[in-house]
């Protein structure tokens, strides 16, 4: 792709932040969930015809919107992607932008990565200064309902053919403003399982008369721990953890029942695969020792999210020229979260980058908790990072 030889665009962007910082709040203010994001699709879509791109299509995977602007004479074409969703949990931030909408809270920077988009698709739509169509990406869905599966499912990339495609996540922690990228792995799978012991009940006084479900459940969630220690190269990372066990009603019953749930994080298929493989093993022999019979409900959410070599050079070399190389992460270490846009990278060639959203008290709160809230001052590098991309992948 294109050798760097645009001029900076942060100044440019920079003017823009009055504004965005304006539209982050109001999308804050309004959050909605998974494919519900009905009144956040018609606020970008407000924005984006005021910018004058070339077109908007809006409905697909029910709420998410893409966007053409075009320049120049290439048939080269590449998209940008945003996510549009906030979570289901409760802002406790004390903000005059917080969320109006009890129970639900952009605790991700969802609000932040739109915004960013659309900085960039103002300067982008304004200026011209490329060589082909650049597809902007508002994606529903992203927090456990994998709306970006879906949109590739809907046929994305056969209605904008596109060569390479690029997302970008806000990081707290990391000092403001800093890129980091890399080729290779960035975010862990996300995997859930659900088992369902089935013992028999019987009177707290008479256990002897049970099957137990509790006792069965406690002896598999101490096993399920050995799958990593025991069973992986202690060269691959892995993650399984129980987060949820459900069972009983009174304190003199045992019950008839126990549901065991959890999330398997992994950086590759076959990885994923052997996991899955003994929670399976692991549930049937347990059950069967105990005389219990047992139900196993294992599935693949999203899987791991990998950059591609080529597009993730180019997004170096491109923060190294918009940020400087000292503010550059190059090798930064995966996280075990995971992240959708995995679905668009499987389909096509593309890279995820990550921008630091501040330390301590400013920018520096961990994602999905009731005090997070984005940090304004990153949005015109945000934007200005993509419209270098841009510039550069279609120079």
């Amino acid at each position: 792709m294109g050798a760097i030889e645009n001029p900076d665009p942060i100044e440019a962007l920079g003017s823009y932040l009055p504004q965005m910082t304006e539209w982050r709040r109001h999308i804050h203010a309004h959050p909605e969930t998974a494919f519900e994001e009905v009144g956040t699709a018609a606020y970008v879509v407000e924005r984006l015809r005021s910018f004058g791109v070339d077109a908007i299509h809006e409905g697909i995977a029910k709420t998410g919107v893409v966007a053409v602007i075009r320049g120049g004479t290439s048939s080269r074409a590449i998209g940008l992607r945003a996510d549009l969703d906030a979570l289901d949990m409760q802002e406790d931030t004390g903000l005059a932008w917080q969320s109006r909408h009890a129970g639900k809270h952009h605790a991700c920077g969802h609000d932040g990565h739109t915004t960013m988009l659309l900085g960039a698709a103002r300067h982008l739509a304004a200026t011209r200064n490329f060589d082909g169509t650049v597809y902007l990406i508002f994606q529903p869905a992203e927090e456990n309902e994998g709306g970006g599966r879906v949109m590739v499912e809907e046929g994305l990339f056969e209605r904008f053919p596109m060569q390479a495609v690029f997302g970008m996540h806000n990081i707290p922690g990391i000092e403001a403003g800093r890129i980091a990228v890399k080729a290779g792995p960035m975010m862990a799978s996300y995997d859930i399982f659900e088992v369902t012991i089935t013992g028999r009940g019987s009177h707290g006084a008479m256990p002897h008369k049970s099957i137990d479900p509790i006792t069965t459940g406690a002896e598999l969630v101490q096993k399920l721990q050995t799958i990593v220690s025991r069973n992986l190269d202690p060269h691959e990372p892995a993650v399984v953890s129980v987060t949820k066990f459900h069972s009983g009603t009174a304190w003199n019953i045992i019950p008839n029942e126990a549901v065991i749930g959890g999330t398997v994080r992994a950086f590759s298929e076959d990885v994923q695969a052997q996991v899955e493989r003994r929670i399976r093993e692991l549930c049937e022999g347990t059950a069967a020792s105990h005389g219990a019979s047992i139900a196993v409900r294992y599935e693949r959410r999203y899987p791991p999210t990998i950059n591609h070599t080529e597009e993730a050079a180019l997004c170096l070399r491109v923060a190294e020229s918009l940020v400087g190389p000292d503010r550059v992460i190059r090798n930064p270490k995966p996280a075990m979260g995971s992240e959708d846009f995995a679905w668009m990278l499987r389909a096509r060639p593309g890279a995820y980058v990550w921008i630091g959203n501040g330390t301590g008290s400013e920018g520096g709160c961990t994602v999905h908790n009731p005090g997070y809230d984005f940090n304004d001052a990153i949005l015109p590098i945000g934007a200005a990072f993509w419209v270098r991309l841009a510039q550069t992948a279609l120079a």
